[in-house]
């Protein structure tokens, strides 16, 4: 089932920068092959249900499994019959925005 999700995974308790680390983190989830976009807050990923949670759990894993509290933050929006909701919703918002401008 097509699911998007927002995730934010982040180091806890490694200093003030976390660039480095969160840079790991973003490659694994574009290595996976699954539509995804980074902003400065969260991650998004687009795919199957099951696709998008082991990419989750890599992407923890490559700072947990270095020894890193690792700290994760997740919404889901799993809507069947949906595909192409992460560019689908803001088509939507800025069509019923421009409507609100005319």
């Amino acid at each position: 089932m097509n699911t998007l999700v927002a995730v934010a995974i982040s180091p806890c308790g490694t200093g003030d920068e976390l660039s480095s680390d969160v840079a790991k983190v973003v490659d694994v989830i574009r290595k996976s092959g699954l539509k995804n976009r980074t902003n400065s807050m969260f991650t998004e990923i687009e795919g199957e249900w099951d696709a998008v949670m082991k990419t989750v759990k890599d992407a923890t894993m490559i700072l947990a499994d270095n020894g890193i509290r690792t700290e994760v933050v997740l919404k889901a929006d799993v809507r069947p019959g949906y595909k192409d909701m992460m560019d689908g919703k803001i088509e939507r918002l800025e069509k019923k925005i421009a409507k609100i401008n005319e």
